[in-house]
This record gives structure tokens, C-alpha cells and sequence, in this order.
């Protein structure tokens, strides 16, 4: 039954999926816990082994097997028959060599010179990072226990005892920060900490704090306490594989890691341990304490990515995102901007946004300012910085180079990427507004930067690599200030479209456009920081106009009425002045008119973009 592919049988989600990966081709994508899964994983992971039920685990002897053992089908498959296997479910004979591949291999990847694979117990049942720590201090304390963990707002997780989490309800948690001077973590002090508190489990990893752990410090502190070390290393968990950055082998007693940040793998997680004891309880904290059934597919999955983690590519690819990093980041610093913590020795860096301040004095919030960047291309996320109160309010934007250096991107590019963002943002005028829940912080950006910063961002873009064959979407997907209209003729057409387009082409266009009835036009014009631009408007019917123009005139008109609607551009001297949005600004199939009566500048209107200082009533 329902034969067929994925464009046969769902052509909306085929579709969706193609925009998807249109998006992830024509952006610069910056959040360091992203990557992009080499084909290879994901086809793995599409795989059959996605259909099964896996609840319990392989025979323990398979831990030890090596990779040709494991995969020596005779001899599985006769124990199988033979014996069977510690699962609940028949049908696993396969089941059991994918994990137990994944297993090898990541003991594997993560062996030390003083530590072989034989003697590194993995877990890859854990279906993320959350289940994986979880999971782990289910493992290692009793609920009451004490955690001592990094602070949310210094750079920490959710699961390190947030009191928002789960972590931080079933468990007592200490928090440690970074040194308020040097904005860096002060091993003394968090010494003095652990023995004030006596914690059962010191976490140290991080989400946004930039800089690699010092593990034996950590492990010195823990053993002074008589804790358990947990690292959770999901952020750099790729650069210890490919041995460019310390390891926690050895060091911690568990470590868990996502498995698709740094690592570029599927959406998984790992939970590693030199300890057999600990191993058995770690296995029985996932299934059945955590979760039922294994994503068995991500198993395949897994073993694919820890096999491309042995190669030299993936080494000189986790180098290159240091160095990327490093760059991106310096050059930022360059232009004047603040980066927190100082700086940055791995993947991922922090800029602080409050240095930017309007001319109220109100300071640019990280959430504008990612939002902002997103418009122009470039994807990163706001983030929390230490000084922030409060995740809701958080000052600073947090960004990396796992996706931009897998796209063959190198420090040049992070020069040119940087230059970009700190144009945008010494751009961006912020300005405070009153809200039903008090003041909030907006913010509005030049609209030449703004499409200046499209076009480089685009070119950088096209140049980078690619391993999916995209389309080329024009609006309301992507869209460009030289984007030309479909139509051929001299006149083309842009139809407005909104709930409140009545009040908005009302503020955007010069003419008295509230007397139009329905199927009247008009002459108006448009005024853009690029200069006016003449034409026809029409009202087609309640909430829809058509504005009717030269052809050469297109991409200006089109991108200036969408950059309003979208309500982050500045124009006019009134930062705080808002127009009613959003609006589907479309083009139209044909043009409604282009003649019209009267003339285009309406002397009784008090306000219209462009409307000269001290002119009409």
C-alpha cells in the first residue's frame, strides 16, 4: 500500500521540504549548535531500520567486538538463532549489529592513547542531549542530591539545574558564574564553591561560554568533594573527536554529547563512561528508566557519521571551525563591537548588543538583533551574557562556524561575513515603545545597509558549496532590491494585500488613497530612500490595492514596501513611527491601469513617507 514517493503521495510536504533546503542554501547560517548531516547520514538515516521496535540492548559481549567482528554475519546471525538476544522484541538480529557499530566506533573515535575503545562503555540510545543528562544524574544521584552546575545566564544549559528544567526541580543546585571582571571562569572560586556545598555531580560544558573546559582542573575539584564528574560535551563534542581540542577521557566519569552539532551527525545523543559499573546503570537510566524504544535508524545513522569522525577531512573540517571562529570573531572586535567573555577558543562567540543604544538611550536587545540579521541572511540566535537578568531579556547574540565552514567557507569569508553583520548593526537605531506589559526594546536599520547587506550575503552564498540541488525562489520565500518582475511589458503591477492595507498604503503612498472606491485609480507616489518612484494606484476591492509602475522601477518599489511591511526599516526621522503591517506585497499578473486623474500628491494629508517638512495643512 501507498506506493510511491514523497512528491506522489505528500507534493505539499515535498514542497515544504524543497523550501527548507533553499532557505539553508541562500542564508549564512551561524548558530554553533547547527551542522549539516553529510548526505551519506541522512541516508542512513531514512533507512529501513526506522520501522522497528529495539526495546533493551545487543549482548554485552558485543561491547568489545571489533568492527569485523561485529560485522562477521555468520557468526552474529548463528548466536542469534542460537541464543537470541536480551531484547523484548524478535526481528533485532540487524538491530543489534547497527548499535552495537555505533558503539564500537564511537569508543573508537573517543579513545585515548591511555584509554582503548575496550575500556569506553557508550550509550546511544539516548534520543538528545536532555534524555542524555537525565538520564546520567539518574544514574549517578537520588533526587535531593546537589548539582553544581554553570549558571543559564553565564553560558550554562537548561539541564545543568535550571530552575525552569527538571533538573533543577528534583535536584538542589548550585550554581557557578564567570568572573565578573575577566568574564571567565574562576577555578578557585569554583573550587570554594564545591567545598561549601558538597555537590554529588559537577557539570562542566557549556552552551554558550566560549572556551574549552580545563577537564583536570575539574576532575581535581570533584575528587576534593568526593562528586562524580559529568561533561557534557554536545557543543564541542566534534572537535574532541577529531583530537583539535583536550578531552574529558579520562577525566570525567560520564560524558554525554549530542550527536549534531559539532559532530554534523543525526539528531542523537551519546552517553560514555570508563566506569562497567556505572555503564549498567547508565543503560538502565536510558531504557527503561528515560525512554521505551531506540530510534533504530539513528543507530545507522550514527555509525556512519563516527566513521567519516576517523577520516583527515573531518579533522582539517574541525580546525577550520576554530579558525573560522576566530576570525569571525576577531574581525568583529575590529569594527568596534564588544564580544563577551573576552573572546573565543572554540566553534562559538558571544556578542554583546548593548553597546548599540539609541537615541532614548535604550540599548539593542539580542532579540532584535538576530531578528534584524535573519532579515538580511545571516542566521544566529539571541542569547543570554553575563549581566543579563533574565533569558526573556537577554543582550547578546551568540554565533559559530560548524554550517559555514562545512560549505568550504574560510577566514577570508569570516572577514567578509563579519564586516557584514557589524554594518547591519551600527546601523540599527533602537528605541523603547510602550506595551501593555510596560516598555520594549524595538529597533530599526537603514534600509540601504539592509539591502546592501542582502546582496553580499547572497553573493557569499552562491559561492559557498552545497550537497543539495535547490530551486531559486523569488517572494514572499527570498527576495532582492534587483529582482526583476515576470511580466515583459514597459508597465508591471504590485498588489497589496492585508487586513489593515487601507491605513498602510494610506501612510506609504502620497495620494488621498482613502477617498478611492472600488475599481477607481489614481496617481501617487512612492518615496523610497533611493529616491520616489511615480505610478498608478487602484483599489481592486476590501483589503486589496494595486500599485501599478515602470518596469525599471520593480525591484526598488517591491523590496521597500516589503522591508515596511516586515516594520524594521527606518523611514523618517520618527524612529519610533510604526506603519500597519504585515501585507502581502505581490506581484501581479497584469497592470490594472496606467493612466490615472489627478494629481499624485495629496496637499490635505498630514503624513505620508516623504511628505516634505512643513508642506500642506
Amino acid at each position: 500500500m501507498f506506493r510511491g514517493n514523497l512528491e506522489t503521495l505528500d507534493p505539499e510536504v515535498n514542497q515544504l521540504i524543497q523550501f527548507e533546503a533553499e532557505r539553508q542554501a541562500r542564508k549564512l547560517i551561524l548558530i554553533p549548535s547547527e551542522s549539516s548531516a553529510p548526505e551519506a547520514v541522512r541516508e542512513s538515516m531514512s533507512s529501513v531500520f526506522q520501522n522497528l521496535y529495539a526495546e533493551g540492548y545487543p549482548e554485552e559481549e558485543m561491547r568489545t567486538m571489533s568492527e569485523s567482528e561485529i560485522l562477521d554475519y555468520p557468526a552474529r546471525l548463528a548466536e542469534y538463532r542460537r541464543y537470541a538476544d536480551p531484547r523484548y522484541y524478535k526481528g533485532v538480529e540487524y538491530a543489534d549489529i547497527v548499535e552495537s557499530l555505533a558503539r564500537r566506533r564511537c569508543a573508537e573515535v573517543f579513545a585515548t592513547d591511555k584509554i582503548p575503545a575496550d575500556q569506553i562503555f557508550v550509550n546511544v540510545q539516548a534520543l538528545s542531549g536532555a534524555p542524555a543528562n537525565n538520564a546520567a544524574y539518574t544514574a549517578l544521584i537520588e533526587p535531593g542530591d546537589t548539582i553544581l552546575g554553570m549558571n543559564l545566564l553565564h553560558g550554562g544549559h537548561l539541564t545543568h539545574g535550571s530552575s525552569v528544567n527538571r533538573s533543577g526541580k528534583l535536584y538542589k543546585v548550585v550554581h557557578y558564574n564567570v568572573d565578573p571582571v575577566t568574564e571567565k571562569i574562576d577555578y578557585d572560586a569554583l573550587e570554594k564553591l564545591a567545598l561549601e556545598n558538597k555537590p554529588k555531580v559537577i557539570v562542566c560544558g557549556y552552551s554558550s561560554y566560549p572556551y574549552v573546559p580545563d577537564f583536570a582542573r575539574f576532575r581535581q575539584i570533584a575528587d576534593l568533594v568526593g562528586a562524580y564528574l559529568l561533561a557534557d560535551v554536545s557543543h564541542i563534542a566534534g572537535l574532541i573527536a577529531a583530537r583539535v581540542i583536550p578531552t574529558p577521557v579520562g577525566y570525567a566519569h560520564v560524558i554525554t554529547f549530542t550527536t549534531h552539532k559539532t559532530l554534523t551527525g543525526p539528531r542523537g545523543a551519546c552517553i560514555l563512561t570508563t566506569d562497567p559499573a556505572l555503564s549498567r546503570k547508565i543503560d538502565k537510566a536510558v531504557f527503561p528508566g528515560e525512554q521505551g524504544g531506540p530510534h533504530v535508524h539513528i543507530f545507522a545513522a550514527l555509525a556512519t557519521m563516527f566513521r567519516i569522525s576517523k577520516t583527515d577531512q573531518f579533522k582539517d573540517l574541525q580546525q577550520q571551525i576554530l579558525d573560522n571562529c576566530l576570525a569571525l570573531t576577531n574581525q568583529l572586535q575590529s569594527r568596534g563591537l564588544r564580544i563577551s567573555y573576552g573572546g573565543t577558543d572554540t566553534h562559538l562567540a558571544n556578542l554583546d548588543c548593548k553597546t548599540i543604544k539609541g537615541q532614548d538611550g535604550t540599548t539593542l536587545s539580542g532579540d532584535m538583533a538576530a531578528r534584524i540579521l535573519d532579515v538580511a541572511g545571516i542566521v544566529l540566535n539571541r542569547n543570554t551574557i553575563p549581566g543579563d537578568k533574565t533569558a526573556l531579556f537577554a543582550s547578546g547574540i551568540r554565533f559559530g562556524t560548524p554550517w559555514m565552514t562545512q560549505r568550504g567557507l574560510k577566514e577570508k569569508d569570516m572577514v567578509e561575513v563579519a564586516n557584514i553583520i557589524a554594518d547591519v548593526l551600527l546601523s540599527i537605531q533602537p528605541y523603547s515603545v510602550e506595551t501593555r506589559k510596560g516598555l520594549a526594546a524595538r529597533a530599526k536599520v537603514d534600509f540601504n545597509v539592509l539591502e546592501d547587506a542582502r546582496l553580499r550575503v547572497r553573493a557569499i552564498a552562491e559561492r559557498a558549496g552545497r550537497d543539495v540541488v535547490t530551486g531559486k525562489s523569488g517572494y514572499p520565500h527570498h527576495f532582492y532590491i534587483d529582482d526583476q518582475p515576470a511580466a515583459k511589458g514597459e508597465w508591471v503591477g504590485l498588489k497589496l494585500k492585508g487586513v489593515d492595507v487601507r491605513h498602510f498604503v494610506e501612510y506609504v503612498f502620497s495620494s488621498e488613497a482613502s477617498s478611492l472606491k472600488k475599481g477607481q485609480s489614481q496617481n501617487t507616489t512612492l518615496t523610497t530612500p533611493r529616491g520616489s518612484v511615480e505610478g498608478i494606484l487602484t483599489f481592486l476591492m476590501p483589503g486589496t490595492y494595486q500599485f501599478d509602475l515602470k518596469r525599471e522601477h520593480f525591484g526598488l518599489a517591491a523590496t521597500f514596501l516589503r522591508d515596511l511591511s516586515d516594520g524594521y526599516i527606518a523611514f523618517d526621522n520618527d524612529i519610533p513611527r510604526r506603519i500597519p503591517g504585515p501585507m502581502v506585497i505581490e506581484e501581479a499578473e497584469t497592470p490594472v491601469s496606467t493612466k490615472a486623474a489627478g494629481e499624485p500628491q495629496s496637499v490635505l494629508k498630514p503624513y505620508y513617507i516623504g511628505k516634505p517638512a512643513g508642506s500642506g495643512t
